[in-house]
């Protein structure tokens, strides 16, 4: 159909309102949005800078004036109010000491430099003390005080399968017994026990007990960090040790008190170190002497306390065990453990430890406290440390 250039003309000039409409709409809604964020924005400047006014029309500090309840508190969104970003970049305690360097799939490889008795004569068992050249590794092995290691024994189990990693505590500082920082030490008990009138000697502690200098040792590691030292100078440390539980204890009294040790790391203890070892009888109390010669030359900050089974009694008249030293010593340990620099630390057989729980029961009740909910609230701060086996 054709048209007029006339009516083509009038039916244009027909759409002009409602194109006029159109744009006016547009406008009062940006308008009434620009409003509303202006308001917003004029209303939370108010709440956070206008001065409240007391009946005489003076301005007095907000803090004094009441909150109106109909307006929220503010702090979520206050600059001083840490972001969730912010947090999750915090590091962490001990955020760089290393773990899993070598694991057990492809293990580092030591040298035996020298194995010799931990023992004195007249002991029971049979315990080594066994340092391990780690030199030439990429990466290097490296550790700190408080860790573990694996150690995969020679051969085959009964299955025909290469023998499982038995973790054993480093005896030894990171700087190792000879201070180079290239060897590691462990402090091992050969394990026997009897079975249907049979002596059966445990695999993996037997191969290291047996070890000579120059040989190869498969070694994974390093793992752990529940047995970690704090890294304040100022920090109390209570030791429980028996046995071969001795190792971590070693290594912190050394870093602690060894004078090599301290020209190394320049790190000053300077706060209270006491340790309660347990043994069946003198001979069996391993570095004994480096333990007694550290307490002679700091007497202000070690303690040594003995619990030795055989030879000792107890105020019932009973074997002397480390829980009896807990209980004498219970006022004084617990006078330790209030103050929040105080850290404890666990390590032996696990036959211990409900002993000990007992021996911390009894004291803390003495004090009106509640063991069952202490010891949660210190392994929560990261103060009680246990490493059993």
């Amino acid at each position: 159909m054709a048209y007029s250039e006339t009516k083509v003309v009038l039916g244009g000039l027909a759409h002009i309102p409602i194109i006029i409409g159109f744009f006016y709409l547009i406008k009062r809604q940006y308008s009434f949005g620009a409003l509303l964020r202006t308001s917003k924005n004029a209303l939370s400047d108010k709440v956070k800078a206008a001065p409240a006014k007391t009946s005489a029309g003076s301005a007095k500090p907000a803090a004094a004036s009441k909150k109106p309840e109909s307006i929220k508190p503010l702090a979520e969104s206050t600059p001083s109010a840490p972001s969730k970003a912010a947090a999750a970049k915090k590091p962490k305690p001990h955020a760089d000491v290393p773990v899993n360097t070598y694991k057990p799939k492809a293990p580092f490889t030591g040298t035996v430099t020298e194995n010799y008795s931990a023992l004195k004569e007249g002991a029971i068992g049979k315990v080594q003390h066994i340092t391990f050249d780690l030199s030439g590794g990429d990466p290097d092995f490296k550790y700190v005080e408080g860790q573990s290691c694996g150690i995969l024994a020679a051969g085959e189990d009964a299955k025909g399968k290469p023998h499982r990693p038995r973790l054993y505590s480093i005896a030894s500082t990171r700087y190792g017994d000879n201070f180079a920082g290239n060897t590691l030490s462990l402090c091992v008990r050969q394990l026997q026990y009897e079975k249907d009138g049979e002596t059966i000697n445990g695999v993996c502690s037997t191969y290291l007990c047996n070890l000579s200098p120059g040989d190869k040792v498969k070694i994974s590691g390093p793992v752990g960090k529940e047995m970690l030292l704090p890294e304040e100078e100022d920090s109390n440390i209570i030791m429980l040790a028996t046995g071969t539980g001795i190792a971590p204890m070693r290594a912190y009294l050394r870093r602690m008190f060894e004078p090599t040790e301290i020209e190394k790391h320049r790190w000053n203890f300077k706060g209270k170190a006491w340790l309660f070892m347990g043994a069946p009888k003198t001979a069996n109390l391993l570095y004994d002497a480096d333990f007694e010669h550290y307490k002679s030359k700091f007497p202000e900050n070690l303690r040594y306390t003995k619990a030795i089974s055989r030879e000792q009694k107890n105020t019932k008249g009973g074997r002397m065990y480390i829980q009896d030293r807990v209980l004498e010593y219970a006022e004084e340990i617990f006078d330790m453990i209030e103050n929040p620099k105080t850290h404890i630390y666990l390590c032996g057989l696990k036959g211990m430890e409900p002993g000990i729980d007992e021996a911390m029961s009894t004291a803390a009740s003495a004090k009106g406290l509640d063991w069952s909910e202490l010891r949660p609230k210190l392994r929560k701060a990261g103060r009680w440390h246990a490493e059993t086996y």
